[in-house]
């Protein structure tokens, strides 16, 4: 594996990136999702795994990652723009793109923006809902906006912000909906996701995601109109532990007929914690 510096211009300034090649092979681009807890490193054992036939390049999300996070604006139109970035420096052509969780809705998107940059693209647990509006309905979308603006204020939104990622927290949420196995939520792994909490200015990314200020679209609809004429084909997993409301949205998918769905265990962090299952799925012949 070998980890280097992307080094892109995104809202006016240039921003350095880390991002993973991991094999050889076919080039792949494996995003991963956007979370409290979410880091490139979530995507190494699935690299690992698809390493043999692809050269892979996983970067972080601005204003995500286990390291120092830059201040950036962290809107949709943000990362829509990161993609295009990124896309302009790493071309491809990509044999494959992958995504995991809230990263489905932004690389579908910019495989309509750049056609010809990826041969077929690979889903993993996708959403588009952040999770107060998952839980709480999007009626209440302007107190969602009040919570993050409080959690981005100095002191009082630190502190906000640690109570929310707190061990028994973080804890709670893996063994809810990230992993399927709650036995595999140990002490080692909660350390890490930990540490990825504690970086510095970790809780705008936080506080953009959890209110759904990241959602790429605000409607099933919407999120459904994406996977139009002219994309390259699109298998999209759905972990069978996936949460009730995720999971409609994943049957409503693919209900369209417009992707492939294939089942593997796990839950929203299936690429993490079932890498072995989810890339025999990528690499199955009829992929």
């Amino acid at each position: 594996m070998e980890t280097q510096i992307l080094s892109l211009s995104l809202a006016g300034r240039t921003l350095s990136l880390p991002a993973d090649r991991i094999g050889s092979g076919a080039p792949a681009l494996l995003l991963p999702a956007l979370s409290s807890i979410a880091t490139r490193e979530e995507m190494r054992p699935l690299a690992r795994r698809l390493s043999a036939r692809h050269r892979c390049l996983v970067p972080d999300w601005p204003g995500f990652g286990a390291q120092a996070r830059a201040r950036v604006p962290l809107t949709p139109g943000t990362l829509h723009a990161f993609l295009d970035a990124l896309l302009a420096q790493e071309p491809g052509p990509y044999a494959v793109g992958i995504a995991a969780g809230h990263a489905a809705g932004y690389l579908v998107a910019a495989a309509s923006r750049h056609p010809g940059a990826f041969a077929r693209l690979v889903l993993v647990a996708p959403t588009w809902r952040g999770p107060l509006p998952t839980a709480m309905g999007p009626q209440r979308r302007p107190l969602y906006q009040r919570l993050r603006r409080a959690v981005e204020t100095p002191v009082v939104g630190d502190l906000l912000y640690r109570l929310n990622v707190s061990t028994p927290v973080v804890a709670r949420m893996m063994q809810a909906h990230v992993y399927a196995d709650p036995a595999r939520v140990t002490p080692a792994v909660l350390a890490d996701k930990r540490r990825v909490t504690h970086q510095p200015r970790a809780r705008f990314g936080t506080a953009a995601f959890v209110t759904g200020g990241l959602d790429p679209v605000e409607t099933r609809e919407d999120f459904l109109a994406l996977f139009g004429p002219g994309l390259p084909p699109v298998l999209m997993l759905r972990p069978k532990g996936t949460p009730r409301r995720s999971g409609a949205e994943m049957a409503a998918l693919a209900e369209t007929g417009r992707v492939r769905s294939v089942d593997v265990p796990g839950a929203l962090a299936a690429h993490e914690e079932y890498p072995e299952a989810v890339a025999a799925a990528i690499l199955a012949p009829e992929a």
